[in-house]
C-alpha cells in the first residue's frame, strides 16, 4: 500500500483505501482527534490503566507501521512505548506518581497522530476499544440519568463500575489490557 497526501482513509476488513471529500475529511479528523484524546483521558482514572491501555495500543500502531515499512511512525511509538513502559514503575498500584490530564492527552494525541499518519482512523475504534468503551459508558449513563433519574453503571467511566463492584485495581488493569492486546492484534490482522 503506498502512502499519499490526501484525504485517503483505510477501511480495515477489505484492506482498501477510500478517499474522503474534503468537507467531510476535515470534520471527520477534529472529531477523531477530539474523541481519541478525550477517551484516553478518560481510560486514566485509577491506577496505571491509562498508561498500560496506551502503551498496547501505541505498540500495535508501530507493528502496523513496520508492517507497511513507515518507520518513523514505528520508531514514534516505540519510544512512546518506552516512556510508558518506564512511568508505570512508578504508576503501578500503589502509585507514586501520577500521569494527570496533561499526560493522558499527549497519549491520546500521540495514538490519533500515528492512526491518521497512517490513514487508519477507522481501525483506531477497533484498537481502542477500552477507551472507546469508557467513553460509552460516560455518555449512556448521562444520557439515561437525564432521561430516567436512574443510573446503568455503579459509576463511570466504566472501570470505576467495577472498582466499585468488588475488582481490585490490579486486576481491572489486567484485564482491560488483555481485552486491548486482544483488539490490537485483531486490528494488525485486518489491516
Amino acid at each position: 500500500m503506498k502512502f499519499r497526501p490526501g484525504t485517503d482513509t483505510l477501511i480495515p476488513g477489505i484492506k482498501q483505501m477510500v478517499s474522503m471529500p474534503i468537507l467531510i475529511y476535515i470534520p471527520f479528523i477534529i472529531f477523531v482527534m477530539l474523541a481519541a484524546t478525550n477517551a484516553v483521558n478518560l481510560t486514566d482514572g485509577i491506577d496505571g490503566l491509562g498508561a498500560s491501555v496506551s502503551m498496547i495500543i501505541i505498540a500495535c500502531f508501530s507493528v502496523i507501521a513496520i508492517k507497511y515499512e513507515v518507520y518513523e511512525i514505528a520508531t514514534l511509538g516505540f519510544l512512546i512505548c518506552g516512556a510508558c513502559l518506564g512511568f508505570l514503575i512508578f504508576n503501578l498500584h500503589p502509585a507514586k506518581i501520577f500521569m494527570g490530564d496533561t499526560g493522558s492527552l499527549l497519549l491520546g494525541g500521540a495514538i490519533v497522530v500515528m492512526a491518521l499518519y497512517l490513514k487508519m482512523p477507522i481501525v483506531l475504534i477497533i484498537a481502542a476499544i477500552i477507551p472507546v468503551f469508557e467513553t460509552i459508558s460516560v455518555i449512556l449513563q448521562v444520557l439515561y440519568f437525564k432521561k430516567t433519574g436512574n443510573r446503568i453503571f455503579k459509576m463511570t467511566p466504566v472501570h470505576h463500575h467495577f472498582e466499585l463492584s468488588g475488582w481490585k485495581e490490579g486486576k481491572i488493569v489486567s484485564v482491560f489490557s488483555v481485552i486491548t492486546l486482544i483488539f490490537c492484534v485483531l486490528a494488525i490482522y485486518l489491516v
